[in-house]
């Protein structure tokens, strides 16, 4: 009886260790933006090049989230190697607005604490999600705008840089093709990662240029926290890709947060009602990425394709563009 007693404690004792040896070690969902991918359309160069893009990006964070870093680090080293790809409309490559200039938001939220950093309308700042943090860890405000924004990087040394260096001749051409035709082109857009690191805390950063030709000043979903990003460790982290009017006026990514918190749905299922189903029904593009406390994610869009890619500590990963 007594050796029967000792096995029970030590398995009560050892109990919890063995709930938390269960979850995942860390998890990483990044995209590229979402809009009408065609198979057919793209060039295989253009596929392969946005594919190494977003390898680059799983493989940086990954490290930071495999040697213990946190996941606040890993989305903001994820979206920097994003935002340095000329492939995706953030910084580097980002598209023109009506004006022929470039304008960059970003923003990021830790989800152990809810606080967040965002900036928007930016010119020479070479990575946006850097000075999107130095917002949130530097200051008592939550977002920072055009001049005053770019005032306080210099305050705070973060890189600023000549604004030709995020012009790529392809976004030019189609720049001067949409202004000649008066129509817009669905492009690549939003990039974005939401991680859950080995301590089970939850992170997420976005990074645009906004839509193309877009009126000079306009600001969207992406620097608004809830609505183009989200981060709570009681649910999940989001990052969100699309027409971002349809993102403000739903609150997308906090939505998904909500439904999980108050109504107990699983994350798949609130970001599928809201993507697939609020979204559409309104007529609004676009999808996200997301991943709960317990290392499960979501990726659904309601467009023909989104630039995407995960990894697990267990080994499991993919790089995806298209529908299954």
């Amino acid at each position: 009886m007594k050796n029967l007693l000792n096995k029970v404690f030590l398995i009560l004792a050892l109990a919890p260790l063995l709930v938390l040896a269960q979850k995942p070690g860390y998890v990483l969902v990044i995209h590229g933006g979402a809009g009408s991918m065609n198979p057919e359309r793209m060039s295989a160069e253009r596929i392969e090049e946005a594919q190494r893009g977003l390898q680059q990006a799983l493989d940086a964070g990954e490290m930071i989230l495999k040697n213990g870093g946190s996941a606040l680090d890993a989305v903001q080293m994820a979206v920097m190697v994003l935002e340095n790809h000329p492939s995706f409309n953030a910084g580097r490559g980002a598209v023109f607005n009506a004006e022929g200039k470039i304008e960059l938001d970003a923003s990021i939220m830790d989800g152990s604490n809810l606080m967040a950093g965002a900036i928007a309308g930016v010119h020479i700042i070479k990575n946006p999600v850097t000075l999107a943090r130095k917002v949130m860890e530097q200051s008592p405000h939550v977002l920072l705008i055009g001049e005053g924004a770019e005032k306080f990087a210099t305050e705070q040394d973060v890189e600023t840089i000549d604004p030709a260096w995020f012009r790529t001749e392809e976004r030019w051409n189609d720049y001067l093709r949409i202004k000649e035709q008066h129509e817009q082109r669905d492009r690549s857009g939003t990039v974005g990662a939401v991680a859950l690191d080995k301590s089970g805390n939850l992170a997420a950063a976005t990074s645009t240029g906004g839509m193309v030709m877009k009126r000079f000043g306009r600001v969207g979903d992406v620097p608004i926290i809830g609505a183009g990003i989200y981060a709570n460790n009681q649910t999940c982290a989001v990052s969100a890709t699309g027409h971002g009017e349809f993102f403000i006026r739903n609150v997308v990514s906090y939505d998904i947060s909500a439904l999980m918190l108050y109504k107990g749905m699983r994350l798949e299922d609130a970001a599928n009602f809201v993507v697939m189903e609020k979204l559409m029904e309104q007529k609004g593009n676009g999808g996200v990425i997301a991943v709960d406390k317990d290392g499960n994610i979501a990726m659904p869009f309601n467009t023909t394709g989104m630039f995407r890619g995960f990894v697990k500590s267990s080994g499991e990963t993919a790089v995806m563009i298209f529908k299954d």
